[in-house]
């Protein structure tokens, strides 16, 4: 990464918010350069609200971005892109749930996703490139599934095998790929930085 062009990486949460012994926390510790979207108040489930969030933060972000999502956060993030306000450089999309099928007890069902905006699940060509990170054995979201998604948003697939859904659940906790899949992010998107950063 180099100094004059690192751009600020910004973790974008799942609907847990902020989780001390997450990898997204533990990430954000390790860089000198980072931003998390905070934690909502109000209207903690409302999809408007998260994109309005994470659009808040990225207008205050001078110089190139990047984006670390996880979970719904990576819905989040696919959301914002259909109307994204700024460049981005790129994303690094881990184990993105499916909102449009039922998920395990202790989630919002179906109806309340799509109560609160996050269906229907955005299919377009994400106007950045990016990675998606994906679990074979995801109790949110079917391996195929992921894939269809990760093929519909013109991002790279990265197969992570049997990690759950990747979360302080599921054993994770510190996870050293996270620093590995955002440096060849950053690698994939140098190439298009020499350039123009890549619009919406």
């Amino acid at each position: 990464m180099s100094s004059t062009i690192e751009p600020t990486v910004v973790i974008v949460p799942g609907l847990r918010d902020h989780v001390d012994d997450h990898w997204q926390t533990l990430l954000a510790d390790r860089l000198d350069r980072v931003q998390t979207v905070p934690p909502l108040e109000h209207d903690k489930l409302s999809r408007e609200a998260r994109v309005a969030a994470l659009d808040a933060v990225l207008g205050k972000i001078e110089g190139p971005v990047v984006l670390v999502a996880h979970s719904a956060g990576v819905m989040t993030t696919v959301h914002w892109a259909q109307q994204a306000t700024r460049p981005v450089r790129g994303a690094l999309l881990a184990t993105p749930p499916d909102f449009e099928a039922p998920l395990p007890q202790g989630y919002p069902s179906i109806e309340e996703l799509q109560s609160h905006g996050w269906t229907p699940t955005p299919w377009r060509r994400l106007p950045f490139p990016s990675i998606v990170a994906a679990s074979t054995t995801d109790p949110l979201a079917a391996f195929r599934r992921t894939a269809a998604m990760a093929e519909a948003w013109g991002s790279r697939l990265i197969d992570l095998g049997d990690v759950g859904h990747l979360n302080p659940a599921s054993g994770y906790g510190y996870w050293p790929r996270a620093q590995e899949l955002l440096r060849e992010l950053l690698d994939m998107t140098a190439r298009v930085a020499t350039g123009a950063e890549v619009t919406g």
